[in-house]
């Protein structure tokens, strides 16, 4: 059995991964089962498109907020908390303090890039 080393390690968001995938399927023309579980996913919960990414990306990094490394900024497009609340609620899981006027930045911004939801 191989014995894959590990070359490097970084921190990606859910789109990341997503876009990772589509590249293997791409080059492999199939995926393996826990991928193509990880793909179905991942097509559930991941809301934004390429350039809706990299906006709120740049933006959230644009704000500059003490403590706040790309690790919680992944978190917080992961999961696109549209309210203060919730942008703490997401906070709370890390080990940051991060104050109340920071926190409304963040989920303005979040709230500035969520795709529009199509009327039922």
């Amino acid at each position: 059995m191989a014995k894959p080393e590990i070359i490097e390690e970084k921190e990606a968001s859910m789109f990341e991964v997503k876009q990772e995938l589509e590249k293997i399927k791409k080059r492999d023309n199939e995926l393996n089962f826990r991928a193509e579980k990880t793909q179905e996913y991942l097509n559930v919960f991941v809301k934004l498109k390429k350039q809706e990414y990299e906006a709120l990306l740049n933006d959230l990094k644009a704000l500059n907020i003490p403590r706040l490394k790309d690790n919680h900024i992944f978190k917080i497009i992961d999961i696109l908390p549209k309210t203060p609340e919730e942008v703490k609620t997401v906070i709370q899981a890390y080990s940051i303090t991060v104050n109340n006027d920071n926190i409304k930045k963040i989920a303005d911004v979040v709230s500035k890039h969520l795709p529009n939801k199509p009327k039922a």
